[in-house]
């Protein structure tokens, strides 16, 4: 395998189990095992790929693919989606609220995201921002006013530490970006989809309160987020992506060009 499209289309279908034409045009990516039992149990589909690293399961033009956590396995996946170039891609992640009037359970639509992880470096130079298709949110934005909920805006700060929560060097710096939540794959999967063509956007569930010693996630508040908030993410998700389809609307809005010099 010379070429990256060799390797792509050769590494798709063996992280997922899925091979390429069986594969949807739109995406819906999560680093949970419980959205994907979910979509697959609704749908009545099989999950494939359970022995793999990034299982997924397809319905109605629609897959959803397990990446597991951070933002290299983010990378990997966008990189290996360009092998069928999806018209639309949505993640559906967890994060830390970092607002004390962000509430567990409350619905962040990211119109930017701070490239603090590092692995998007690799793709664009720093000053490049990490941005949304706008169409994109914009679906997922009406889909949520549809259902009578609303939902906080603003940007999330994209890391790769794992275990920050007792560093206040490091919250200070978080307060002072201003940023709503952070994660570890939004910034990533907005970049390298750009980089790959790839119309990307995310719906973000507020699953813990980490800048405060009492709201930092613990196994039992991760299972009360599942339990009350999980199913309406995921619906909302997908349903967002059947606006699109249903409409016909294209969410590639900007101009793509790798040539930097003219």
């Amino acid at each position: 395998m010379k070429t990256k499209e060799d390797i792509i289309n050769n590494w798709l279908p063996r992280y997922t189990g899925s091979a390429l034409n069986e594969i949807g045009k739109y995406i819906l990516l999560t680093n949970f095992n419980k959205y994907l039992e979910l979509f697959a149990k609704w749908n009545n589909v099989e999950i494939k790929g359970l022995d793999k690293p990034m299982p997924s399961a397809t319905a109605n033009d629609i897959t959803m693919i397990n990446f597991n956590m951070g933002s290299a396995n983010a990378a990997t996946i966008m990189d290996l989606l360009s092998a069928i170039r999806p018209k639309a891609c949505l993640f559906l992640g967890k994060c830390g609220g970092l607002k004390k009037k962000n509430k567990l359970g409350d619905l962040i639509l990211p119109i930017a995201a701070i490239r603090g992880e590092g692995t998007s470096n690799d793709y664009f130079p720093e000053i490049v921002p990490a941005l949304p298709a706008f169409n994109l949110q914009k679906a997922i934005s009406t889909t949520i006013r549809n259902t009578g909920r609303d939902y906080w805006t603003g940007t999330v700060y994209t890391t790769n530490r794992r275990v920050w929560e007792h560093d206040e060097k490091f919250k200070k710096l978080l307060r002072k970006t201003r940023s709503m939540a952070i994660d570890l794959e939004t910034a990533t999967i907005f970049i390298v989809g750009f980089a790959n063509e790839i119309p990307t956007g995310a719906l973000l569930l507020v699953s813990d309160q980490p800048m405060i010693s009492s709201g930092i996630k613990t196994d039992e508040s991760d299972k009360k987020v599942n339990e009350k908030y999980v199913e309406d993410h995921l619906r909302i998700g997908i349903e967002s992506l059947k606006q699109l389809i249903n409409k016909g609307e294209t969410v590639k809005h900007l101009y793509f060009d790798y040539d930097i010099e003219n």
